[in-house]
């Protein structure tokens, strides 16, 4: 993916180097323990009502300390693709839906933050917060993803940035909500099941992005489609729980399983539109 010296996004909330906001306040885990951690709480994004009940984790207290360069380097890389998908669903969105976009704020941190939604940290992965509009992430999460699942690469980095702000564009077009309010009423299977369509269409809206942000800027390059899809397959529930040491068990599956996810994915990669990816109407997914 072509991003370097490419224009960054405004709506970046950078807290990482606060004194509040350390990678020391999450004990380190690895190996079989990390992924656990992973099954739990990875693209955690929507299904947010365990966290919901938590009081928020208070906001950073004053004082800095010096990042990184692989931290800027991956700051200036989220900037650069947040930049790209508000180009992207600022034309996509009245086009195709007749409704004015207005871009999710993304809040940047290290190991641990606050958010109305509850506590971001390791254990929920990034996720996409409707009560502030806003997406949480932890760039560590990018090495998680290729160290231990496999997922490494920048595009399917950038597929991380997508999901969570198609998330967003749920919100914005009024289908988070129908269905969270839907999901409150029925049982804890049916709820799961729910979930499932959502975290669908959100992988069909990235690739929706996928491939307007071809066409628009250019930057996809050979190889990064495909780090997407396994990207997209690796975090599959089935997966997920097998490299967990756990039997799938598809009532309890929120996110869908691999072949759903990546196959949702490249429906958006191919369509380009957001009416292709109905997963609420879709008999099969």
């Amino acid at each position: 993916m072509q991003w370097k010296s490419r224009r960054g996004s405004g709506n970046i909330e950078d807290r990482r180097g606060s004194a509040g906001s350390g990678r020391g306040g999450i004990p380190a885990v690895g190996g079989v323990g990390l992924i656990a951690v992973v099954v739990i709480g990875w693209f955690f994004g929507i299904d947010l009502t365990p966290l919901l009940d938590q009081k928020p984790a208070p906001a950073s207290q004053t004082g800095q300390t010096e990042l990184s360069e692989a931290d800027r380097q991956a700051g200036a890389f989220v900037s650069v693709t947040l930049a790209d998908t508000e180009e992207v669903w600022s034309a996509v969105l009245p086009d195709q839906a007749g409704l004015r976009y207005a871009p999710p704020v993304l809040v940047l941190y290290s190991g641990v933050t606050g958010s109305p939604c509850g506590t971001a940290s390791g254990a929920t992965g990034p996720f996409y917060c409707p009560q502030d509009r806003k997406v949480y992430l932890d760039t560590a999460f990018f090495a998680t993803m290729a160290r231990d699942l496999g997922a490494g690469g920048d595009f399917a980095a950038a597929y991380v940035v997508a999901h969570e702000v198609a998330h967003h564009v749920q919100n914005e077009l009024g289908i988070l909500a129908q269905a969270n309010a839907r999901r409150a009423q029925v049982s804890e299977a049916e709820s799961n099941a729910i979930s499932v369509r959502i975290e669908l269409q959100a992988d069909c809206l990235a690739g929706v992005w996928a491939a307007h942000a071809d066409a628009r800027f250019g930057s996809i390059e050979p190889g990064d489609v495909d780090e997407a899809v396994n990207a997209a397959a690796r975090i599959g529930d089935d997966t997920l729980a097998r490299a967990a040491g756990r039997v799938p068990m598809p009532d309890s599956f929120s996110h869908g399983t691999s072949a759903q996810r990546a196959r949702w994915l490249q429906r958006g990669m191919q369509a380009g539109r957001i009416d292709d990816c109905d997963t609420f109407s879709a008999r099969k997914l």
